[in-house]
């Protein structure tokens, strides 16, 4: 019998295939997004523990805001009798003074309650703007995810932000409009809302890139995105600078895109 020439008469068959891809995603891709978000959340309920112990039992205004009131129980000793002698000892101990203010009591489960309403509230409010307005947040974050976007949202949000305080100052001296401060300090807290919202989606976007996780759904992303923004905040000492640029960088998304408008700003519209 003559051998068959190679490629003669071959069925598609007898090619040489590919090697055969696993049937099932990696663990990695399959899990990725609930270890993410559980690694989130005990991140914040750590940085919440730690603004508890480093602010002390006097927390700062912001952190009481954060974090809520401090539960100190100060227990005050009895006055000493003034005709009493009192011999002065060696201390048994000296303590200096943290150059990051004093420490204070430890409290987990003022941390977790500070999560659990804090946290939660803003992945809710997040949320909840996400479905309101699932196409004006398309828009804007597809603005925020394009050249200089972050650049341009932080820029217009100093601008914006600037001529708020502005009206706010020029209505205090005004009898007529001193109740329009109200409506301006809420349709401004409004707008950085939306604005949040929208980074909170765009940064979930970011960690699904950059950890090359499998797709879900993007209220997953968002939660994602709103536990970062959440933990920004509660880092001691920096959270309110974070917290701020992340509510400058809203504000100035929203205004640059038009709540999310499908045209954005155009000196055209002044043309008709």
């Amino acid at each position: 019998m003559s051998e068959r020439k190679e490629g003669e008469g071959a069925s598609p068959g007898d090619a040489q295939q590919p090697p055969a891809q696993p049937a099932g995603p990696p663990t990695l891709r399959r899990w990725g997004w609930p270890i993410l978000v559980a690694v989130l959340a005990a991140v914040g309920v750590l940085l919440a523990i730690a603004d508890t112990a480093l602010y002390g039992p006097t927390l700062g205004p912001y952190a009481t805001f954060l974090i809520g009131p401090s539960q100190a129980v100060l227990v005050q000793r009895p006055s000493p009798d003034p005709a009493r002698f009192i011999r002065t000892r060696f201390p048994e101990k000296v303590s200096f003074g943290s150059p990051f203010g004093r420490l204070g009591t430890v409290s987990p489960l003022q941390a977790l309650r500070a999560f659990l309403s804090n946290g939660a509230g803003l992945v809710l409010l997040a949320l909840a703007v996400l479905l309101l307005f699932p196409n004006r947040a398309r828009v804007a974050v597809q603005r925020l995810e394009g050249r200089h976007g972050i650049e341009i949202a932080l820029a217009a949000g100093v601008a914006a932000f600037l001529l708020a305080i502005g009206a706010v100052a020029l209505l205090r001296f005004t009898l007529i409009f001193l109740a329009v401060i109200p409506f301006v300090i809420l349709i401004a807290g409004a707008v950085a809302l939306f604005g949040i919202a929208c980074i909170a989606l765009a940064l979930g976007r970011l960690l699904q890139r950059r950890l090359h996780l499998g797709p879900a759904h993007p209220l997953v992303a968002a939660v994602a995105g709103a536990l970062v923004v959440f933990d920004l905040a509660t880092i001691p000492y920096l959270g309110a600078v974070a917290l701020a640029a992340v509510a400058i960088a809203g504000l100035g998304l929203a205004a640059v895109t038009r709540f999310g408008s499908e045209t954005g700003w155009s000196f055209g519209d002044l043309d008709w």
